[in-house]
């Protein structure tokens, strides 16, 4: 018997090769990492409850799906099943969830009990689907090979022109602002916000929406509300400014302000590079919806290189995510990056393995983290958060906010919108702990941290 492994969605599959070409299947997915495919609580608790092997009245897998019959409260059992090859869902049920408790529960079951799934032929309800998909996907990457370069070079000049006029636009915004000063912004109403950010949009330049979107979402409230609104506003007028002034740019300075007003690079042509090869903490995910999107960011740290990433999915509403990585979990992957002075963004191009390595080249201090983002601060004056591993620190209390001490006793003041201060107590039981921390200029948000070698999410 040889042992041959097959990498699916930032997931490793061991296949174990018999005769004839067939394979047995055999997934290595943990309840957590399963559950976190729930698109919310309630699915959780759905699915572990038709994790019941009772509950299903036939039930299959092979090497490109699993499937099974679960019965409801109708005549016909609900047909599930799911594509492995890229980790997707369907159901019969009537649920809009993806992936619907039926899904879950069956994915849950199997990770429980593999051998009560028949290795058996692939159902015609399943066969079709998977057909269905690889046919879609096989059209797409012929249409991606057949593209004009010449259309394609004009769709890009008329997409310059159009992000161009947009920002001028833009520019006499932000000097309007500044000219009538910003001491009535917090009675300004929404539309003020809403229709450049539409404008935005219609000039093609979706990163400039967020970011005057995000003007709206300052809490103007809160004592030194000012600083931060002017920060933002400068950080959208350097981008802009640097924009037109693409000439005198450097490439990847040119590839790093695209980047932020919203032009994309495909993936394909990035996963043709070469990557880093390490052995990748997922340090946490943070979810955010805007509209009719969700987007999953996932922070890593290369245990070896030291090197951050950050790994966004975008999933638009009713439909499911195609990677789904779980905070505490360890990939040996190969990451290729976005193109950047300082890269941070990337992709996973290849993940042969788990491991379980303790990250090394990590902060000691405060001190060295400031002086880390002064350095990309030189590179990128708009620079975004970043995550950092940093040794030895301990929760205290201060001016009655929440703040982490390093061994010099330099302070650190938590953000206001960390939940989990009572959960990252707990685990520390005031006494220094390791942890990975993600934000800048002095505000951060625990995203985990170690206790007794292992690493705990928050």
């Amino acid at each position: 018997m040889i042992g041959v492994q097959k990498i699916v969605c930032g997931k490793l599959i061991f296949l174990n090769k018999l005769s004839h070409n067939k394979y047995l299947l055999t997934l290595n997915f943990t309840e957590d990492q399963i559950l976190a495919l729930a698109p919310d609580e309630s699915s959780k608790k759905a699915g572990k409850d038709l994790s019941n092997p009772g509950k299903w009245v036939t039930k299959g897998v092979n090497e490109s799906a699993m499937w099974g019959e679960c019965q409801g409260s109708g005549s016909k059992p609900y047909q599930t099943q799911i594509d492995l090859t890229n980790i997707a869902f369907k159901c019969s049920c009537p649920s809009r969830k993806f992936p619907c408790k039926h899904g879950l529960g069956l994915f849950l079951l199997y990770s429980r009990q593999k051998d009560t799934f028949n290795n058996s032929e692939i159902p015609p309800w399943v066969n079709e689907w998977i057909s269905k998909r690889a046919q879609k996907e096989n059209k797409t990457e012929k249409e991606e090979k057949s593209v004009d370069p010449a259309a394609q070079a004009k769709r890009q000049e008329s997409r310059e022109k159009k992000v161009a006029d947009g920002i001028e636009e833009l520019l006499l915004w932000i000097k309007d602002i500044i000219r009538n000063g910003i001491i009535n912004i917090p009675e300004k109403p929404y539309n003020f916000w809403e229709q450049m950010a539409k404008r935005m949009v219609d000039a093609q330049a979706p990163g400039l929406a967020g970011m005057v979107k995000g003007l709206a979402q300052i809490n103007f409230y809160k004592d030194g509300w000012q600083s931060e609104f002017l920060d933002q506003l400068l950080s959208i007028y350097l981008i802009v400014s640097a924009y037109r002034n693409k000439e005198m740019l450097s490439v990847d300075i040119l590839n790093e302000v695209k980047s932020w007003i919203g032009f994309t690079q495909k993936q394909e042509e990035l996963k043709e590079q070469t990557g880093i090869l390490d052995t990748w903490l997922i340090l946490g995910k943070q979810v955010s919806d805007d509209d009719n999107l969700t987007v999953e960011r996932y922070w890593l740290h290369g245990t070896n290189t030291g090197q951050s990433a950050l790994i966004i999915q975008f999933i638009l509403r009713g439909q499911g995510g195609v990677l789904s990585l779980t905070p505490g979990m360890y990939i040996q992957a190969e990451l290729v990056f976005y193109p950047s002075v300082a890269p941070l963004r990337a992709l996973i191009k290849k993940q042969l393995t788990t491991n379980t390595s303790l990250p090394k080249n990590v902060y000691s201090f405060w001190k060295e983290i400031a002086e880390t983002e002064t350095k990309v601060n030189a590179l990128i004056p708009f620079n975004s958060v970043r995550p950092y591993v940093v040794k030895q620190v301990t929760p205290v209390i201060y001016d009655q906010r929440w703040w982490l001490a390093d061994d010099n006793n330099d302070l650190i003041q938590l953000n206001e919108n960390f939940k989990n201060i009572w959960k990252l107590l707990a685990i520390s039981g005031g006494k220094p702990v390791t942890a990975a921390v993600v934000g800048k200029e002095n505000l951060y948000e625990p995203l985990g941290v170690w206790d007794n070698e292992t690493y705990k999410s928050l």
